[in-house]
């Protein structure tokens, strides 16, 4: 490849468990998902269906056949499964999950108020059907979680059976592990950073800056998500040292 003559980092091989790339998918057509997949396929590892935009859409069956044929595992947003238990129908969202034939599932409760523990065991019956993935934090503004919290449930999560944890940030990259105005809460990434294995987070990091950041601070490998579907190539120029944000980290 083009790439060996720069000796640029060397990233890991798909299928892999870190350097992940999560896209998300808020309603893309049959052509934009296959022109997505043409063009950056070979760096997207996971796509999302943003919050519950599956039931709204016609072509989602289809969608998840593209996404499965070209390596690329696809799953429900979490703000879906909240739906699903807040009308008391948790076998009907396995249910749902065995009907389309999902690998992955997405487990949290960034709207919906829920005991920590219930989401757990949530995470522990739907671990014994598919991989779970499950997200911390809230998506409301006003939500304030200590520290200590966001690690202790992450811990927590990871021993219930996910096999990622996602440290929210919604789409807007502004809440969570973002401050209002998208810059990096940074006592809360470094506490995660010391207590929990990088291997196992995915940080949410929708816009550039974010991405910039976690890759000078954890490298080409780190877990990223909420990627817009047109931003992957720049994500993974980013990663590897060629655009200026990253240029200096790989010299």
């Amino acid at each position: 490849m083009l790439q060996s003559s720069l000796n640029l980092p060397e990233r890991e091989a798909k299928p892999r468990n870190n350097g992940l790339t999560m896209v998300m998918d808020k309603g893309l057509s049959d052509r934009e998902l296959e022109n997505m997949v043409s063009v950056s396929g070979q760096y997207v590892d996971l796509v999302k269906f943003g919050f519950g935009t599956a039931m709204v859409s016609s072509n989602i069956e289809k969608k998840i056949a593209t996404l499965k044929q070209n390596g690329i595992k696809p799953y429900l947003g979490g703000t879906l499964f909240e739906a699903f238990i807040a009308r008391n129908k948790f076998d009907e969202f396995r249910k749902l999950l065995d009907t389309l034939k999902l690998e992955l599932a997405e487990v949290s409760d960034g709207t919906l108020e829920m005991q920590h523990d219930k989401k757990c065991e949530y995470i522990a019956k739907l671990s014994q059907q598919v991989t779970v993935i499950s997200e911390v934090g809230s998506k409301q503004a006003d939500v304030f979680i200590p520290n200590d919290d966001w690690v202790k449930m992450m811990k927590s999560e990871l021993e219930a059976g996910s096999w990622k944890v996602i440290a929210e940030a919604r789409e807007g990259g502004n809440v969570g592990i973002y401050n209002p105005d998208h810059s990096a809460n940074s006592e809360l990434i470094e506490q995660i950073m010391c207590n929990i294995s990088i291997d196992d987070v995915l940080w949410e990091a929708p816009i550039k800056n974010q991405q910039a950041m976690f890759v000078n601070l954890l490298g080409a490998n780190v877990n990223l998500g909420n990627i817009a579907p047109n931003e992957v190539i720049a994500l993974e120029s980013l990663r590897v040292g060629l655009r200026g944000d990253t240029f200096f980290k790989f010299l």
